[in-house]
């Protein structure tokens, strides 16, 4: 009988492609008018089809006329989908997020923000979807289960809060450097089944990060997030090289190239193409703990993609990127 389980929330290995499900003090912070981003995840696929997760988001500015120059304010919204047991379990996630930035210098080369994030939380297990022990027989999942539910599936609804913290600093046109804290289920939201409670551990992370030229047409990013969440805790730390074509163009077409370490877990090399206003990028989960065995050492593809409307004609505000 089980009595105790535990687990993290869903999480992306391109964390720094997912901003506003990160840190809610990323919203507004990039350079332009407004920014969408999506990522989807197929984590485990050997194993059912263990977990997909996909995200979109769009974020802007507001009222930028009726505040300081060197000041941001930002607005955004998630929708967040995850999949687990073959479909068997799915959540949906809808937020609204807002973040202050405030400069620090007289460009705002150097601001401090805070966000503020509430999400409506939905879960829905199938239990006609699930499979139970006492089902399997020598011809795979082909018995009948002792476990009776009163209804086909089941549902739970729930609000969270969300808020993080954060420091942007430049010192030249080409460098750039933050650090930020967030924490999650600041309320610690309650999922109720059938007479059962749970209420959801709060998250916190960490998460840092930098860019600095290594070559006139050649940038390095780096980047680290540390999790905390219940009993369980995740180490991210890589980064990746970018190739600029023509690095004096306002919008140079990039071409990037990297890794990260989830540590005691993954190695996840990166590949990404920047050209105008938007960045792809591709990663691989190539599972190095004990779980290789029943993963076959694959972990899972993720693909993100972020839209983010620039103009051509203003000297760039250094952001966060990676």
């Amino acid at each position: 009988m089980l009595n105790n389980a535990s687990a993290q929330d869903p999480h992306f290995s391109q964390f720094f492609s997912s901003p506003l499900t990160l840190n809610p003090a990323f919203t507004g912070k990039f350079f332009g008018s407004y920014r969408v981003s999506g990522n989807y995840r197929n984590q485990w696929p050997t194993i059912n089809n263990a977990f997909t997760t996909a995200t979109t988001s769009l974020d802007f500015h507001m009222l930028q006329k009726h505040i300081a120059d060197n000041d941001t304010w930002g607005a955004g919204f998630v929708g967040y989908n995850d999949n687990s047991a073959n479909g068997a379990v799915k959540f949906n996630y809808a937020s609204f997020s807002t973040a202050y930035h405030k400069g620090l210098d007289e460009d705002g080369l150097q601001q401090i923000g805070a966000g503020f994030q509430v999400t409506y939380a939905n879960m829905l297990i199938n239990t006609a979807s699930l499979k139970f022990e006492d089902q399997l027989t020598s011809a795979g999942f082909t018995g009948v289960s002792s476990e009776v539910f009163s209804n086909s599936s089941l549902q739970t609804n729930y609000i969270d809060l969300n808020a993080g913290v954060l420091y942007n600093g430049s010192t030249s046109e080409r460098n750039n450097f933050y650090f930020g804290l967030s924490l999650y289920h600041i309320n610690r939201p309650k999922q109720s089944f059938t007479g059962a409670n749970f209420n959801l551990n709060p998250r916190a992370t960490i998460n840092a990060g930098a860019y600095f030229p290594v070559g006139f047409a050649t940038t390095l990013h780096v980047s680290g997030i540390q999790m905390y969440q219940g009993g369980a805790s995740e180490t991210v730390l890589g980064g990746a090289f970018q190739f600029a074509a023509d690095p004096e163009v306002a919008k140079p077409t990039s071409f990037f190239a990297g890794a990260w370490l989830r540590l005691n877990d993954a190695i996840i090399p990166y590949l990404g193409l920047e050209f105008d206003d938007f960045r792809l990028g591709a990663t691989y989960d190539y599972n190095i703990s004990s779980l290789r065995t029943a993963s076959l050492s694959r972990g899972g593809i993720e693909v993100s993609l972020i839209y983010t409307r620039r103009p051509s004609n203003d000297r760039p505000v250094n952001c966060p990127k990676f």
